[in-house]
């Protein structure tokens, strides 16, 4: 980390924490809020995003079975955000690995298991964090209970899972030394001052509009690195739950994963010249962006949602359909990839009528069967999978 870089910053100030040739410094960013004023850009940019997000809360708020868009939207956050990580798998093989199948044939590329839990483990925190909601506020133990589901089990999970670190960390490639790092955290001490003002600050009043405080708070959580691994994540599911949190959204809908992928480069770059500069509002235009281009997203993505919904219950009423194969096909938007004992847990019916139910979604072209097995067969709705992960 180049001294030069950020002695002069207005977003923190530098540390030595390790003498040498050349020296190594640390970043430690000042509480929240920054002195910085909104000029006319930010403004412009907060409202298209409040615009958009009030569009997508609208829709939320109407939607008799919010369960056809929850599931599915986590599901493909949990993919886009280890994305950005490093983890390739595909939202087809997320499905399909909670459904006991390790592969799709034909379909995707078979990734290794612990891609696919550490996906999982995605999922699990945030259902985990929508729910904890309710009983605990937004703090300290909350990020440490978040990070303990996200890497159960998993490759992080020598790396102190639910528990601050204890040693100095940096951003870098996995083989870069702290000297030629892209970045240095606070230490240990410094950092455990930052983590009290920054759950004052999420807790406390602030005249930002919420928005801009969420932009400021993935910043200030980023930049602080409170955990060993999986500080990106837990940053990015914090987006999510804030908007929960603070009434602006009623179900989770709207996730940035995918727009941070898309934007990787410039995602970084803004982060680390806030740090440099105190370039805020570079970052807060590029942070609104995103919530206005991934709310239309989610928009688009819902309403074809609900219009296949309604086209499947037009087909299986001009076939005369049973009450139990629209069931069936509602449970699809949950889960895409299906079993016949899936299907017979799902109806509550015997295994014959189950294998009957999907053979008739089969000839109603929702599911289509992906292998050439007579047993233990794997059927997927390619529709749903389309929406969702293209």
């Amino acid at each position: 980390m180049n001294r030069e870089d950020f002695e002069n910053s207005p977003a923190g100030n530098l540390l030595l924490i390790e003498q040498g040739d050349p020296p190594c410094y640390a970043f430690v960013p000042n509480p929240l809020p920054p002195a910085t004023q909104l000029d006319n850009s930010i403004w412009r940019a907060l409202s298209e995003a409040d615009r958009a997000l009030g569009e997508l809360a609208g829709l939320g708020r109407t939607m008799p079975n919010p369960n056809l868009l929850i599931r599915p939207f986590i599901r493909r956050e949990a993919v886009l955000s280890s994305k950005i990580e490093g983890t390739q798998t595909e939202i087809a093989n997320l499905y399909a690995y909670e459904t006991g199948q390790l592969s799709l044939p034909g379909i995707s590329p078979q990734p290794p298991e612990a891609d696919l839990q550490e996906v999982l483990n995605y999922v699990n925190a945030l259902e985990y964090g929508v729910e904890r909601l309710a009983t605990l506020p937004i703090c300290k133990r909350f990020f440490c209970e978040l990070h303990e589901q996200l890497l159960d089990g998993v490759r992080g999970e020598n790396r102190a899972p639910g528990q601050f670190r204890q040693t100095q960390n940096w951003i870098g490639s996995s083989s870069t030394l702290i000297q030629d790092a892209r970045f240095v955290p606070p230490p240990v001490p410094e950092m455990n001052e930052c983590l009290n003002a920054f759950e004052d600050y999420i807790n406390g009043e602030c005249d930002f509009p919420p928005l801009i405080r969420i932009g400021l708070i993935h910043y200030q959580f980023e930049s602080i690195h409170p955990f060993s691994d999986g500080n990106g994540r837990i940053g990015r599911l914090l987006i999510s739950l804030l908007l929960l949190n603070w009434n602006l959204l009623p179900i989770p809908l709207l996730y940035l994963s995918v727009f941070f992928e898309r934007n990787r480069r410039e995602y970084y770059d803004l982060m680390l010249e806030v740090s440099k500069s105190g370039n805020w509002s570079e970052w807060l235009s590029f942070f609104l962006r995103g919530v206005t281009e991934q709310s239309r997203d989610a928009l688009i993505r819902a309403k074809r949602l609900q219009d296949l919904q309604i086209e499947w219950r037009d087909r299986l009423t001009q076939a005369r359909a049973s009450a139990l194969l629209p069931r069936l096909a509602d449970s699809l938007f949950e889960s895409p990839v299906i079993t016949i004992p899936q299907a017979e847990k799902i109806l509550d019916v015997t295994y014959r009528s189950a294998q009957l139910n999907v053979e008739k979604l089969v000839e109603a072209s929702i599911l289509i069967q992906i292998d050439e097995a007579s047993y233990n067969r794997v059927f997927i709705a390619p529709e749903i999978l389309r929406i969702v992960g293209e």
